[in-house]
Formats: structure tokens, sequence, C-alpha cells
């Protein structure tokens, strides 16, 4: 699955300095992700964790892509049945007729005859499809390493932002965020307790003006010495022109603050809105100029192929693709792995192999 740029505008003074938010009561979210964190118990791999994560996503198929395959015979009805599976997985029209088009292609020329055999083609061709969009974030080009985050209200974008900071700080990068999300209290409160439990300092205000926060966050960072700066910003719809406006001035503030940013403008998108997420990696991009996409709840009802949808229609660098609320359930994209992921048989649906 605009362009209304107006002329830079400097920051507005704070109502307060931004300052290193104090301590507040951990949201439930964020209760959550640190109780994931702590538990004791052994972890799956990401690949198992991926696979059961887009579970729900054959479920929702009636049994998944898989089940359409077996020994049965390549025909026109099982051609229709793959473009109606397609089409409900969130693939869109355009994506859906380019693989119907390969396949039928590949049935002529290489005169595949079982089901089996088609199966293993739409992987080859759905791979060649998603392939582009694995490009890994490297933050190694400057310092800080500036990454304005954006999305829509609901989309996953705090909880993701608390996510990127802990992989981060896995790959051994000093971490700053910015509470650029000044309109959601809940937002500030929650990067604040995830700050304070992991020593991540956060930049904060009670309101104020989300690009002068911003600002101030960069020039701590600089005096720090930190490596990754991540700028939250407030939850924007892409009808609310007035507001994407607003969203846009902080991208200008950031430059003005290191001309060099921001490196990096991550577009956080709720897996479960299916082809409107086209609509705002269009509208985002007009705005703000997104440089990558962060795929959130994709072990949700969603159904991954808004991500060949996308790759499609409005190819984006896929950063980040997450599959669960645990901390570590957000892990860059590659392709192969999704794609396996996608095909992995349900246990007991007698595509697995099993007697």
């Amino acid at each position: 699955m605009f362009g209304f740029l107006k002329k830079s505008v400097k920051p507005e003074p704070a109502a307060e300095p931004a300052r290193a938010a104090e301590p507040a009561a951990a949201p439930a979210a964020v209760e959550a992700l640190q109780d994931t964190a702590a538990a004791p118990v052994a972890k799956r791999s990401w690949t198992e964790r991926l696979k059961a994560g887009l579970s729900r996503t054959r479920q929702q198929l009636g049994g998944g892509l898989a089940s359409l395959f077996g020994l049965r015979k390549i025909d026109e009805d099982l051609l229709e049945e793959l473009e109606a599976t397609l089409l409900m997985a969130d693939c869109g029209v355009e994506a859906t007729h380019h693989l119907l088009g390969e396949l039928r292609k590949r049935w002529k020329r290489d005169k595949l005859e079982t089901a089996d055999q088609l199966q293993k083609a739409l992987a080859e061709e759905l791979h060649a499809i998603l392939a582009p969009l694995e490009q890994p974030l490297d933050v190694s080009g400057h310092m800080p390493y500036i990454i304005m985050i954006a999305g829509v209200n609901g989309s996953g974008k705090t909880t993701s932002i608390g996510k990127l900071a802990k992989y981060f700080q896995s790959q051994g990068k000093s971490v700053l965020l910015a509470a650029g999300d000044t309109f959601r209290a809940a937002a500030r409160e929650q990067l604040t307790t995830w700050g304070e439990r992991n020593n991540v300092t956060v930049i904060a205000q009670d309101g104020g003006d989300s690009a002068a926060v911003i600002f101030d966050a960069i020039n701590a960072a600089k005096a720090r010495r930190i490596d990754v700066v991540l700028a939250d910003t407030a939850g924007r719809l892409p009808t609310q022109l007035h507001l994407m406006e607003e969203i846009a001035k902080v991208r200008r503030v950031i430059a003005k603050a290191d001309p060099s940013g921001p490196h990096e403008v991550l577009l956080v998108l709720d897996a479960n809105i299916g082809q409107n997420a086209l609509a705002q990696v269009k509208a985002f991009d007009s705005a703000i100029g997104v440089t990558g996409l962060v795929v959130t709840k994709l072990d949700g009802t969603a159904k991954g192929g808004v991500i060949a949808a996308i790759a499609r229609q409005f190819p984006r660098p896929l950063r980040f693709i997450g599959v669960g609320e645990g901390i570590d359930d957000l892990q860059p994209f590659h392709a192969r792995e999704f794609v396996d992921a996608l095909f992995e048989p349900l246990p007991g649906s007698g595509a697995d192999g099993a007697a």
C-alpha cells in the first residue's frame, strides 16, 4: 500500500527556555515497552517475530497467499483468485496488475505447470518490487545526525521514536530526543518517561513553539556532541493545509540550526490504513520532502501489501518496519525476509508440508 511552502520564518521565542524534561508518570504505552524490555524471558529472533507479526495478515486473507498454492494446475481461475487476494492485501491496482502481468509472462515463457511453481515466481516478482526500498539508514555522516519524524496522530509516531532511540543506542550511538509535539501533552510525557528510564536526554517545553524546541535541541546536541537527534513533530492530517505549513516551518528552522539538516525526514505510517498510506506519503513529501518511511502495526489487521503499492506508485526508502509492542519490535526493513514471512504457511493450514 500541496507545495504550500512559504518564505522562511524564524521561530518565535519560546514561552520558557527549553529544558531537559522532568520525570513524568509513565503512560500505558511506555509502561508496556518497559515491561517488554525488562522481561527476563528468552527472546525470539527477529525473523520469528516478523513471521508471528504477519500471521494476522495471513489469517485476514483467509489462510494467506500460501493457501492458494499446492499441486493444483495453473489456470485462469487460479490467476483470478490470486488477483483478488493481492487486492485484498492492499497491494493496490497498479502493483497487482504489474505482478499478474509478470506472472502471465513467466507462466508461458518458463512453462510453469503447478501452483507451487507460480508461488515461487510470485515471491520472486514481489521481492523485485520491494528490493529497491531496502536502504538501511546510515547516521555516520553528520554529528549530530538530525532525523525529523512526522506522521498523522495515531500512526505510532511517538512510540516509534522511543524504539528508534533504543535501536541507535544498541548501535553505540548517543541519542537526544526533541519533544516537538507541543500540541499533545501525552506525547511529551511519553518521550520524557522513556528518556528518564533509559538515560536519554529529552529537550521539552510545556507548550510553546515546536520549531523553537527542536532548534534548542539541536544546539544542545551540538554542545554535548550527541550522535543522533530524533525530532518529534505534532501529528498532522494531510488535508489540514495550515498545519502542514507549520510542519514545513519546522523543517526550515532545522536548516537554520544546522544548514546541512535535517539529514533524514522519516514519515511514520500505520499499515492498517491501507491505500490511504499513499496519499499520506505524497502529501508529506510535498510539504517536507520525505526521505524515508517507517511502517508500523504490521502485526494488527494490516495487510502488508501496502508496501508493494508504495514501491510501485511512490517509492521511498523503507527504513524500518514494526510488528509488535516490544522495544525491539521495530527493525530495519529487509525485502527477502519480509516476502518469506508473507508466504509462511499458517500452522495447520495443510500448506506447510505436514502429513
